[in-house]
């Protein structure tokens, strides 16, 4: 393979990991923290960082050198265990993409007044479209960077507009006046949770790109994905604080949506509507092939026809989106037991990473495996926790 074609596999591979992460829920989280948290919510987004890149790397570097997906990594650790991962995968993958999809339709409502269920319509046939194309993973690549670069310069814009306490944000940054546990377990879960993380990781491995020789590279591509994603959390951060910091209040209904408002005024809101939009519809795309990359492999026919599973997968979350509407009490639960992936996956990783039959006599840098245990603790801890304190509140 050529090394321009390599360097934009990764790239693409990049940029679909971090757009699939920039979702509705992302824009929403991080306007809502710097509401609670205002100039402190630096230091979560450094500590949420510093943790995504342990997982990132972590999880992209075995699966290069394994050559396998996760899912059938998990089968050899333990037999049925890749299994139970699909499964969480997918029934997290299809709740989510529910409100990706209402978020796509939302988007398009503030630009163009339409409803947003003919906009989650609209944006499900993009979306599909995207699949149907003779080379669909590289126009899945081309639209994520375009999206990604999009969201990324108009939030820059809003956020020079809102004139936000750049300094104090730094100092806050690393002498917060509040830490807020939670907030930090969110953004993780939200950044590298789910079939997030994996987005990239089986994307290079549907691409060819895997293999240790390509460890420099695969490790370059998993930095860049978290550096991606970290820029437009830092930059939609310094938006919402400069509104936060003059004493101006969000509206609870869509916290997001004011900030742009509130900073650019109508123009600011149609930005919001563009946002929004590219951000639902990237992360619509990077779901369900994902999604679907954890169940092609158990099958010959599914691995046939993983494009027309990926299309499905997307007709299904609109489906229900335009029949039932956004399900929360369901999108609530299934956030709870996406706390709980990560630890799962990327514990299951660390276990190959030492499993000769999976990645023969590579040795798995030993700082990285300290950096993924201390992760898999303490997300399985909050996770737990969430779980506890959180799902039975929505059956009371």
């Amino acid at each position: 393979m050529e090394r321009k074609t390599r360097t934009s596999i990764l790239i693409g591979a990049a940029f679909l990991m971090a757009t699939s992460a920039i979702g509705p829920g992302f824009l929403t989280q991080t306007t809502v923290f710097t509401n609670q948290l205002a100039a402190s919510f630096g230091f979560v987004i450094l500590i949420s960082i510093i943790l995504d890149i342990g997982a990132q790397l972590n999880i992209w570097q075995i699966i290069a050198v394994s050559e396998k997906r996760a899912q059938d990594i998990a089968n050899m650790v333990l037999p049925g265990l890749g299994y139970l991962l699909s499964l969480l995968i997918v029934i997290g993958g299809i709740a989510f993409n529910i409100g990706n999809i209402a978020g796509a339709g939302l988007g398009l409502n503030v630009m163009f007044g339409m409803r947003p269920e003919t906009g989650a319509v609209i944006s499900g046939v993009i979306a599909i479209a995207v699949f149907v194309v003779k080379e669909a993973g590289r126009a899945m690549d081309r639209f994520s960077q375009i999206a990604g670069f999009v969201m990324i310069l108009l939030t820059i814009y809003v956020a020079i507009i809102s004139s936000p306490p750049v300094g104090e944000a730094v100092v806050r940054t690393f002498a917060p006046v509040k830490i807020d546990i939670l907030s930090i377990v969110t953004l993780v879960g939200g950044t590298v949770g789910g079939y997030i993380t994996f987005a990239g990781g089986h994307r290079l491995l549907d691409a060819g790109i895997q293999g240790r020789k390509v460890l420099p590279q695969i490790q370059k591509g998993a930095l860049s994905a978290i550096g991606i994603a970290s820029i437009m959390r830092i930059v939609l951060f310094l938006a919402a604080l400069g509104i936060v910091a003059k004493g101006l209040a969000l509206n609870p209904a869509n916290p997001p949506a004011s900030v742009f408002q509130l900073a650019a005024g109508n123009i600011g809101y149609i930005i919001f509507g563009v946002v929004m939009w590219a951000a639902s519809i990237t992360s619509v795309i990077g779901s369900a092939y994902t999604s679907v990359s954890f169940i092609r492999t158990f099958h010959s026919s599914l691995e046939r026809r993983q494009n027309w599973l990926i299309i499905a997968f997307i007709v299904l979350s609109t489906i229900i989106f335009v029949l039932v509407g956004k399900p929360v009490k369901i999108l609530v639960l299934v956030g709870s037991l996406n706390g709980l992936i990560l630890p799962i996956s990327l514990g299951v990783m660390l276990i190959a990473a030492y499993r000769k039959k999976i990645v023969g006599d590579y040795k798995h840098p030993l700082w990285l495996t300290i950096f993924g245990i201390i992760i898999v603790v303490a997300m399985a801890f909050m996770g737990v926790y969430t779980m506890i304190n959180d799902v039975p509140k929505l059956f009371k």
